[in-house]
């Protein structure tokens, strides 16, 4: 292995003598380039092949081709490109061969060395490289489409993209996106055949030599490969993206006009096919004889005329289609057309009546879905709708009882409209809902009783949502209360809290932290609470908190009345009741603290 490895090193002694010799690298780069070049090809030879070897390899040489690339850049020397980077590129190339046949699985191996030869102008290699990889993957549409396009942007062979499409389609004969793509690549290639032809014509020279049949000019290949999609694969959605590549092209006007009427035809019960054509009323060019509007108010009247043409076509399709879905599209259409800046205070007015209408006609009929109950009340009431937003939750609550989203987004609102029913509101979500999906209703009423300045009124929910949330729900809460009781009574509030719930189990470590923090933060700091606040903690938390023991003994030792001769004994009780990893993590905590590095 020996020998081989040495073998490969002065292979390289050519090319890094050239380095030298112009001024591109130093001798004594030179000599670490060979010790680096050492150490990577001992761990490439060796008999237990490691992937990371190889990628680090071939990162290590990519490196060294940029910097060449940096240092010819900087000197302005251009020559011996042969002589200098392309060795390097062989070399890499043999590498990624060799660690793309060990472990073929890797597609991302693939792609990296496919980046590569594209990058570094390898290109003659990159045919073969996508036969092997479509040989072995070839159940990944993506890579087929990848080797298509390489093929029709890079090599501007369409014929050599035609027949790797086929070839896709033999093993993935109902695949969306291989039919897309092809379909895109066709018009593409048309677009490009009438350009050069263009050109040819402008240039006055002879276009007979070109012999292109009309029917591929006008895009008749992708016609059928249209035809032949939609006969495969029946979806309005598949159906909506031919139509979407298809207006990428000017010229295949006829073929979209197609595609339009055949998806109003064979979707006409599938909602998505009501919202595009719907939505295409948005986007219809003015005709050529119309002028266009002008003034600011015009254009206001244009976009109105247009949404109620969008939602004449949405009023059909949902008298077509009463379905969930259908009122779903619906409703998405009025909220963001509600969401769209306007200068327009009529156009405004107009959108939320219809927003408003619409909502209310598909929660007579009992066909939206609760999310979209939550996203109407949210948008009226961030635009201070409080009435809108109200009637909307109302609604909502109504059908979605048992859905604590809904009745967040209730209370919200009644908090925003200052409704003097909200005790009502919070007790009418409490009947309804289990008492462990509560958390959030009891912290929003907390915070807005404080909000408010009702310090009784506050203190008397935080009890409340203590005695009836149980388990880990209450843990959130007691700090609340908690904080809230600093803010609103100083510290000895605090304390009187603290006291209360002291063995109202379940705790959090924050909960304790927090105490230690108030006091603390006092004139007199008592160590002797300071004290009975960690002893409490370590009771609950003393068996898998490290930190805890630690600041324990930091107190000891930094606080004025502080006794560091307790240290030793809190060391040996922590090393007695922490259990696992958490013994290791104090012993190496301590011992860093002893060395004054912690």
């Amino acid at each position: 292995m020996a020998e081989i490895i040495q073998e490969r090193v002065e292979d390289r002694l050519p090319e890094l003598q050239q380095l030298e010799r112009t001024g591109l690298f130093s001798q004594m780069e030179i000599r670490a380039i060979i010790r680096k070049a050492l150490e990577l090809e001992y761990r490439i030879q060796r008999r237990s092949l490691l992937k990371d070897d190889f990628i680090r390899y071939v990162q290590y040489e990519i490196h060294l081709l940029e910097l060449i690339e940096k240092r010819r850049t900087r000197v302005g020397y251009t020559f011996k490109k042969d002589e200098i980077e392309d060795p390097i590129i062989h070399r890499i190339q043999s590498v990624f061969r060799r660690a793309s046949i060990k472990w073929k699985d890797d597609v991302q191996l693939w792609l990296s060395f496919i980046a590569f030869c594209r990058k570094w102008a390898a290109k003659v290699h990159l045919s073969k490289i996508f036969s092997s990889l479509l040989a072995i993957h070839s159940n990944k549409p993506g890579l087929w489409i990848l080797a298509a396009k390489w093929e029709l942007e890079d090599c501007l062979s369409s014929e050599s993209a035609r027949q790797l499409f086929l070839r896709a389609l033999r093993f993935h004969p109902r695949c969306p996106k291989l039919y897309e793509e092809y379909f895109r690549m066709e018009l593409m290639h048309a677009e490009k055949l009438r350009k050069e032809k263009q050109e040819f014509e402008k240039a006055n020279m002879d276009v007979g030599s070109l012999e292109h049949a009309e029917e591929v000019l006008t895009g008749e290949l992708a016609r059928i490969i249209y035809k032949n999609a939609i006969s495969v694969i029946k979806s309005a959605k598949f159906h909506v993206s031919l139509l979407s590549v298809a207006q990428l092209f000017d010229f295949a006007k006829d073929l979209q006009r197609e595609i339009y009427n055949d998806l109003k035809a064979l979707h006409t019960d599938d909602p998505l096919t009501w919202d595009y054509v719907a939505r295409q009323e948005l986007v219809i060019q003015s005709q050529p004889g119309e002028e266009l509007p002008a003034t600011k108010q015009a254009k206001a009247k244009e976009v109105g005329r247009r949404e109620e043409r969008c939602c004449a076509v949405y009023e059909e399709a949902v008298k077509t289609v009463p379905t969930e879905a259908m009122w779903k599209c619906y409703m998405n259409f009025c909220m963001e057309r509600f969401t769209k800046k306007t200068s327009s205070r009529l156009l405004r007015k107009k959108r939320l009546e219809r927003t408003m209408a619409a909502f209310r006609k598909a929660h007579e009929l009992k066909l939206l879905p609760e999310l979209q109950y939550r996203q109407l009340s949210t948008l009226l009431l961030h635009r201070q709708l409080l009435k809108e937003s109200l009637e909307v939750a109302d609604a909502g609550v109504k059908l979605f009882r048992k859905s604590v989203e809904m009745w967040q987004v209730k209370l919200e609102a009644l908090i925003s409209s200052e409704s003097h029913e909200m005790a009502k509101g919070f007790d009418q979500a409490f009947a309804y809902l289990k008492p462990q999906m509560c958390l959030p209703l009891w912290l929003t009423w907390a915070q807005w009783s404080e909000d408010a300045g009702k310090q009784e009124e506050t203190e008397g929910i935080y009890k409340r949502a203590i005695f009836r949330l149980s388990g880990a729900d209450s843990v959130p809460v007691k700090e609340k209360y908690l904080n809230w009781a600093y803010r609103s009574g100083g510290y000895k509030k605090a304390r009187d809290v603290f006291k209360s719930l002291q063995e109202n189990r379940p705790f959090s470590v924050d909960f304790f932290r927090k105490m230690i923090q108030f006091e603390k933060e006092q004139e007199s700091c008592k160590m002797e609470n300071l004290r009975e606040y960690y002893e409490r903690a370590l009771r609950e938390f003393g068996t898998d908190d490290s930190d805890l023991w630690m600041d324990y003994i930091k107190e000891e030792l930094n606080h004025p009345l502080g006794r560091p001769e307790n240290c030793g004994q809190l060391y040996w009780r922590a090393m007695k009741m922490l259990q696992g990893e958490a013994v290791e993590q104090f012993m190496a905590k301590h011992a860093l603290h002893q060395a004054g590095r912690l």
